[in-house]
């Protein structure tokens, strides 16, 4: 692999998860070469065998590890394009009844967690290239019983809004992905309380295809990537 190559670089962090797993078959079918990162240490293991993509574990508590990972992937991929965040968890229940820990742990994985590993990734990521996480619809329109869950991922597409400008002069993308409720288990996987009457979901496939072509198309439209040296942390 060599950096002249100009198949998208790209970092993925939450490929074990449900929308991790469609983006990185999605990216890889197209020829782009991903670093892998997630939680689950066999399902990670398996995609980077079954790819050939460098992995590393990471867990959402070790912000100061979520930070180093932009810089890794740079080192891994010889340059680095783009980085896309998937981690999240869903919590549900009454503001007055969710316990303290169940509101830290949303916020810490929904919010500081893709954070943190953005921010890392800023002097890493090339000029053009782009910085995306999923927040998700309920950024738009919460519903009741979801305040802590809303919060972290309002917090979360506020960052990304004030980043943007902040890089604007680079002309990095920053893309806050408010994919729509899909068909993934998500809510059944919550962190605490259980989710209030939900209409069907969505196919994901065709949601996180549409993310891609969204993020594979901003590259499109720049000039080739020349080299950029290695930056560590």
């Amino acid at each position: 692999m060599t950096t002249c190559d100009s198949s998208p670089r790209v970092l993925l962090v939450g490929a074990t998860g449900e929308v991790g797993r469609l983006a990185a078959t999605d990216m890889i079918g197209r020829g782009a070469h991903l670093a892998l990162a997630g939680r689950n240490e066999q399902r990670l293991a398996e995609l980077a065998a079954s790819s050939g993509c460098p992995s590393r574990r990471l867990d959402a508590y070790d912000l100061d590890a979520c930070a180093r990972t932009g810089p890794w992937a740079l080192v891994k991929l010889g340059r680095l394009d783009g980085v896309l965040v998937t981690i999240g968890i869903a919590g549900f229940g009454p503001a007055a009844e969710v316990p303290d820990a169940a509101a830290e742990h949303l916020m810490t994985v929904n919010a500081l967690c893709p954070m943190a590993v953005l921010r890392g990734a800023i002097p890493a990521v090339r000029d053009g290239g782009f910085l995306a996480a999923v927040s998700g619809a309920i950024v738009n329109a919460p519903l009741i019983g979801t305040a802590d869950y809303a919060a972290s991922k309002t917090a979360l597409a506020c960052w990304l809004g004030v980043l943007a400008r902040e890089v604007r002069s680079r002309h990095i993308a920053v893309v806050d992905a408010r994919l729509r409720h899909m068909d993934t288990g998500f809510a059944s996987r919550a962190v605490v309380g259980n989710p209030p009457p939900l209409r069907p979901g969505n196919d994901p496939g065709p949601e996180v295809r549409a993310l891609i072509d969204h993020l594979v198309g901003h590259l499109a439209k720049l000039a080739p990537p020349g080299p950029r040296p290695h930056q560590g942390r």
